[in-house]
């Protein structure tokens, strides 16, 4: 009686992301995800070698089990359209953009509907991430599909993020203050240059280090930030109101002691 052969258990393909977008941040989440997953990526400007990353064409990278948007929130349509014809069914897309109302609804009325959607946004940038990413915060909106928790675990196991759940609604809200007011503070400032880097406060000491975090973002992320977030024309508005009303009482104090110093002096 001749022996059956034992069948192995075939292992499971490693799943593979595909990058679009291989600017400053495309480079960090391969610099990261690239020790874990092959990665495939696609950018029409980059053609060296970059760590983490194997150059592929766009229908290639498309076709991937997760597909990573790193691309400017004004040129996600465009994108979106080039990708669709090559996305596998039950393949899941995400986006990384500094907003996420606008990048939700786009990507909820152009992905084809056998994909899963998460947008994401990293609370941190090349400069903030230099030391490493553990304890950073990343922002995951669930638009749709399962993988949200999953993908949620997988960052807080992995590399120690804080992954933080929320609508594309709330993430926007908090970001028109958190990152809309830093970003324009910082802009300011930068005009206000050279500032002073000797006889310095610890106080100053921080909000420089601030300004250094973002100097260098590309100037998109800045208008991204400032004019695609819903909720911060109105942050700004009542930002610019104070601060109006806070030089006007600076004024008149100036003014009404100037007065007193006058009358005192008759």
């Amino acid at each position: 009686m001749s022996e059956r052969p034992i069948r192995r258990p075939r292992k499971r393909s490693q799943k593979s992301i595909g990058l679009i977008g291989l600017g400053a941040f495309g480079r960090l989440t391969a610099a990261h995800l690239g020790a874990h997953f092959p990665i495939l990526g696609y950018d029409p400007i980059v053609t060296g070698e970059i760590k983490g990353v194997t150059l592929r064409p766009l229908a290639e990278v498309a076709a991937c089990d997760a597909v990573i948007l790193a691309t400017p929130v004004p040129q996600l349509s465009a994108v979106i359209a080039a990708i669709s014809p090559y996305l596998r069914p039950g393949a899941l897309v995400l986006d990384v953009g500094s907003v996420k109302v606008i990048p939700a609804q786009i990507m909820l009325a152009e992905l084809p509907d056998h994909v899963d959607i998460v947008g994401t946004h990293p609370m941190f940038g090349p400069q903030s991430a230099r030391g490493g990413v553990k304890g950073l915060k990343i922002v995951l909106c669930p638009i749709r599909g399962r993988h949200v928790r999953p993908l949620a675990a997988f960052l807080r196991n992995t590399f120690g993020l804080d992954a933080i759940i929320a609508t594309p609604e709330a993430h926007d809200r908090d970001a028109a203050m958190v990152q809309g007011l830093t970003h324009l503070i910082a802009k300011v400032l930068v005009e206000m240059e050279p500032l002073p880097r000797q006889m310095t406060t610890a106080s100053f000491d921080l909000i420089f280090r601030a300004i250094e975090m973002v100097r260098y973002d590309a100037p998109e992320v800045f208008y991204a930030i400032e004019r695609m977030n819903p909720y911060a024309p109105d942050v700004r508005r009542r930002f610019f109101a104070l601060a109006a009303e806070l030089a006007e009482q600076l004024d008149q104090n100036g003014e009404s002691k100037k007065s007193d110093q006058i009358e005192t002096a008759g």
